[in-house]
């Protein structure tokens, strides 16, 4: 910063003598010692000079500057522009000598005035003066004036000795002087939540429309809202009759309604269904037990879902069956096995994306014995019932009846049935099924038309000196099942504990009968990959694996209990799976342990609850046990229950049938005798 001041320069005297020039430099000797120097001549005091008037009238300029001595003048900074360096021109001249942050304000300033007021005011009501006093100071006041204003006005001075000693100092506030404080929170972690589920099937519609049928679609819509105008405007004469119309038209409307947003209503309970049971379904696609590494060739079963519906209690499971077309459904049959309580029974449709309700419905007033799902049609369910009717359930109608149902005069059965099997349409493409009951009976039914057409295939009334033995034979149909490669084949188990292998073509004889157990045979199933192969359980404790070959078992299994039923997996010729009524399910891999199961597990929570059946899903490592009590259980297989042939190195992959059939080939011909292993 530089300051320019202009000084009058005084003019020096005339000439004078070297005496008076020397008095002139003592007298400009100073009392401390120094000189006061004008220039370049020594002077005296302007007091004592004798100035010209040419010489008071001339100006002299001095200019004052702040520049810091030690500031450096060389800096150079390069300059890209013109691609040198550049001596800086501006340096910083400021040199702090001194510098105290604080926070007093001056007294004469605003600021100052402003707070003294506010201490003035804020010490008002504390002292309360008497009126003498006040007298006095107001007769004080015109006297002295403004000196009274100045006492008052010292006293009140926040560094002033009354204020001292009378009231404590308040600390002067300055709004320049403030501190700030903050605090910081440990934040939460964002977490994400998702959910992956299977995309919904789609499918591409598209169909040709004419006007033809633009116009009869018009047409049916005019038909509609003519009868309901006429419903309207027809005058009733009853009011019960009016009540009874319009609860119908509300019945009618509702239902209506409900049939629009059914179909979102189930995608939506299966959504929050699935959300709400997210575990079970992802151990379900997920899950696999790593304990197997360390069990050695021993499996689990892993519970799943329970299907249990609060109208099916009181009921057993007679029967279970899965959808060959959309695994994820099966259906269950609900009767009872106690026949002194025989009553209601239920045909129940589950669904695996959705276990706390059933999607179909069907109330019986038989208790439902038996049933099967056709594979190529498969909204057709087969259903056998206890007064020995034989019925056919079309799951794409509306209701609750069935759309085929034998009577006594279509030739019914007159005692329970126990089996009923699908087979290939006939001659005439008719859909045709099997039944099998407790009265000797083997019939085949062929849905035509509206009705049901039953014909024989063993027959009671038999000729010649083998009518008595087949009679006793077949007083009592157990168990059927039918060979997955030829057609005619089949099996019947009965009551005494016999299995006969019977044909279609020749119904007045049976090809072979096998002493199979002490006990009425429980089910009868035929090995899914080898020709030969079936297998049958009973309440005498044991299951037999058969070759029809042989009238001899090729393997008997004790498990020291009753067994309700057995099945064989459908991804292995040598696992099956048993129940039992203790409540246990026993899986056996005859290529892995040829005498004892390799899993053993309880699968009920209650005492004295029975498993009645039993059955392996087509695709997934799942399968189904019923009990007693209406419920369903749904298990999982672990890894070393569905152990699958690893291919060698350097060769093509057999086919998985043929790699089946030989593993169980194996094992039969180490039991064969020499002369039966022999090829014929």
């Amino acid at each position: 910063m530089r300051k320019a001041s202009t000084v009058q320069k005084v003019a020096p005297p005339g000439p004078k003598s070297n005496k008076n020039k020397k008095k002139d430099e003592e007298e400009a000797v100073d009392a401390g010692g120094g000189r006061v120097s004008y220039g370049k001549a020594l002077i005296k005091p302007p007091d004592q000079l004798e100035l010209t008037e040419a010489e008071l009238k001339e100006e002299i300029t001095r200019t004052l500057t702040a520049n810091n001595p030690h500031a450096p003048q060389n800096i150079v900074h390069y300059s890209f522009k013109e691609r040198s360096f550049k001596v800086t021109s501006a340096v910083d001249q400021l040199a702090v000598l001194f510098e105290m942050e604080g926070n007093l304000v001056h007294i004469d300033s605003d600021e100052g005035r402003r707070l003294r007021a506010k201490e003035i005011l804020a010490n008002e009501p504390a002292t309360v003066n008497t009126g003498a006093e006040a007298d006095e100071e107001e007769l004080a006041l015109p006297e002295e004036g403004g000196r009274e204003v100045d006492e008052v006005g010292e006293e009140d001075r926040p560094d002033s000795v009354a204020s001292k000693t009378g009231m404590k100092e308040q600390k002067a506030t300055n709004q320049f002087n403030f501190c700030e404080r903050a605090s910081q929170t440990l934040n939460n972690p964002p977490r994400e939540i998702s959910c992956q589920t299977e995309p919904p099937p789609r499918s591409v519609f598209g169909a040709t429309v004419s006007q033809w049928e633009i116009y009869d679609a018009y047409v049916m819509e005019l038909q509609k809202q003519e009868k309901n105008k006429e419903k309207q405007k027809a005058p009733t004469l009853r009011k019960d009759v009016d009540k009874s119309r319009n609860k119908t038209m509300l019945t009618e409307t509702a239902n209506d309604d409900i049939t629009k947003v059914r179909k979102g209503a189930k995608i939506l309970e299966r959504m929050v269904h699935q959300n709400t049971f997210d575990d079970i379904a992802q151990d379900f696609k997920y899950f696999e037990d790593g304990s197997d590494e360390f069990r050695g060739q021993e499996g689990t079963l892993l519970p799943l879902w329970k299907f249990q519906y609060d109208k099916a209690k009181g009921l057993s499971v007679t029967a279970l069956c899965w959808n060959k077309k959309y695994p994820d459904l099966f259906a269950v049959g609900m009767g009872s096995y106690d026949f002194n309580y025989q009553g209601r029974g239920m045909l129940v449709f589950y669904s695996l994306k959705n276990s706390a309700f059933p999607e179909r419905i069907y109330p019986t007033d038989s208790g439902v014995m038996c049933l099967d799902i056709h594979e190529q049609h498969s909204y057709l369910t087969a259903v056998g019932f206890y007064d020995g009717c034989v019925a056919v359930y079309n799951l794409k109608r509306e209701g609750s009846e069935p759309v085929y149902k034998s009577t006594v005069k279509t030739g019914k059965h007159t005692d329970p049935v126990w089996q009923v099997c699908w087979q290939n349409n006939d001659m005439d493409d008719r859909h045709n099924f099997c039944s099998v009951s407790s009265d000797g009976r083997v019939v085949s039914w062929a849905l035509v038309k509206n009705e049901l057409v039953f014909t024989d295939i063993i027959r009671r009334s038999l000729a010649g000196p083998e009518s008595a033995q087949q009679r006793g034979i077949l007083a009592c149909g157990t168990s059927l099942d039918f060979h997955k490669q030829i057609d005619y084949l089949f099996l019947v188990g009965t009551g005494e504990g016999k299995i006969h292998k019977c044909s279609k073509t020749y119904s007045s004889k049976y090809l072979e009968t096998y002493d199979a157990h002490s006990r009425a045979v429980d089910a009868i199933k035929w090995n899914h990959f080898h020709p030969k192969v079936f297998i049958s359980c009973s309440s005498d404790w044991t299951i037999k694996i058969w070759d029809h070959t042989i009238n001899t078992p090729m393997f008997t299994f004790d498990l020291k209990v009753p067994v309700g039923d057995v099945a064989w997996a459908p991804y292995s010729s040598t696992i099956f799976a048993a129940v039992t009524t203790d409540g246990k399910v026993h899986v056996f891999d005859l290529n892995i342990n040829k005498y004892e199961e390799i899993c053993k597990q309880a699968v009920v929570v209650k005492k004295k609850t029975e498993l009645t059946h039993i059955e392996f899903n087509p695709i997934y490592p799942l399968l189904i046990v019923g009990d007693d009590r209406g419920n369903v259980i749904s298990l999982k297989l672990s890894p070393n229950l569905r152990k699958k042939p690893k291919a060698k190195r350097g060769q093509d992959p057999p086919q998985r049938t043929e790699v089946e059939v030989a593993k169980m080939e194996k094992l039969l011909s180490l039991l064969r005798e020499p002369e039966e292993s022999l090829p014929a």
